[in-house]
């Protein structure tokens, strides 16, 4: 605008006098842009580098902007009511169950770096003193229902069941066969025994052999008698005993007691304990085995795909997603808000600069050519007045 503005003067002296309308728009040109330029200079460093009042703006106002920011995305984003009405409509499980039932099952290898990633995750947590605390939290909790539990009445309806679908017949039968091979295992020392209490007169006679002969022959007919006869008295005596004492676990007391004092004595054994423990290392080995293997990928895909598919375990998880991110915005938006706010206000002046003018730096250069062109444009108006009103 500058040449423009020489050029047109001279032209106006030495070819022709209407390049006078050249040389206003040329002027005001030159001063438009001029003042552009100043101006959005201005914004973020001092023109020339001379400290002018009220120049490099942004800079020196670094903190009223983060500021500014901060409160900006506090009422316009971070409020509870605001979060919740943007997310009616998200779809957090839609977006969960393709995720687990394509991209951690499909081929190729993002889908394998997501399966590496959730066995990895898996392990992980594992191994974690979380998950060692996790177990002692899950062995004191068994340990504490195994303690509230009344024992009496469970195991009075446990041999209930039992006596009415007979299934304690097989134990009796095998009572019976254990008790009829100890016989046989134990016959020598029967003898031994029955001879050490017979008359010296009547083993002179052989007696004491006829009579070891005849108690061991009847104990094995007897022990025969009962494997073979299911109505047998004795049997129907174990049923008798049985329902007595189902009956006194029911109504008395004193049983319940004592087995209330059995239940207890078992669970203050360290066996138990360690058995409570080694059931939650067989559950984090057995996690572990599963990740290592094909489950982890298995699993993701049948609960992406029940997550795409159950409508109603898909409502429960945008509902709970819903809440988890507006409690979250409530809890934390404070701190949100401040981290925005000190994280502007700790950038360097130069920092700062160039990360807005880099942000805006072609509009900033249409700011300054349209400065130029409305410039020449009024030039040439006021110049058309002046003309009017024979100014000129």
């Amino acid at each position: 605008m500058a040449i423009v503005l020489a050029a047109s003067t001279w032209a106006m002296q030495a070819i022709h006098p209407g390049f006078a309308w050249v040389q206003a728009f040329a002027e005001a040109a030159l001063v438009g842009g001029l003042a552009d330029w100043f101006a959005v200079t201005a914004l973020f460093r001092h023109p020339l580098g001379l400290p002018i009042p009220h120049t490099a703006i942004i800079p020196a106002s670094k903190d009223r902007i983060g500021n500014a920011l901060a409160a900006f995305l506090r009422d316009n984003f971070l409020t509870p009511r605001i979060v919740a009405r943007r997310l009616e409509r998200f779809d957090a499980a839609g977006l969960l169950g393709r995720f687990l039932a394509e991209g951690a099952t499909g081929p190729g290898d993002g889908a394998a770096r997501v399966r590496q990633g959730l066995v990895g995750l898996v392990r992980q947590l594992a191994d974690t003193p979380a998950a060692d605390a996790l177990g002692e939290r899950v062995k004191a909790g068994v340990l504490r229902r195994l303690r509230a539990l009344d024992a009496a009445p469970l195991l009075a309806g446990t041999l209930e069941a039992a006596l009415a679908e007979g299934r304690h017949h097989p134990v009796i039968d095998s009572l019976v066969a254990w008790a009829s091979r100890t016989l046989d295992a134990e016959e020598p020392a029967l003898r031994a025994m029955i001879e050490e209490r017979t008359n010296w007169l009547l083993r002179l006679i052989a007696v004491d052999e006829r009579v070891a002969n005849e108690i061991l022959a009847g104990l094995r007919g007897f022990l025969a008698e009962v494997a073979a006869d299911p109505e047998h008295p004795v049997r129907r005596r174990a049923d008798l005993a049985l329902e007595t004492f189902i009956f006194d676990l029911r109504h008395l007391p004193e049983t319940q007691a004592k087995v209330e004092r059995w239940k207890q004595a078992l669970i203050d054994n360290p066996a138990v304990g360690q058995w409570v423990e080694g059931l939650w290392e067989q559950a984090r080995a057995a996690i572990g085995r599963f990740a290592e293997g094909d489950g982890a990928g298995d699993l993701a895909r049948r609960i992406g795909t029940a997550l795409r598919e159950d409508r109603a375990l898909a409502s429960a998880v945008n509902s709970l997603a819903r809440r988890a991110v507006v409690g979250l915005v409530r809890d934390h938006g404070d701190a949100i808000v401040a981290l925005v706010s000190d994280t502007v206000k700790g950038w360097d002046t130069a920092t700062i600069t160039a990360k807005l003018e880099s942000a805006v730096g072609r509009d900033l250069q249409y700011i300054r050519l349209n400065g130029t062109l409305i410039g020449g444009s009024i030039g040439v108006l006021l110049h058309a007045i002046f003309v009017a009103v024979g100014a000129h």
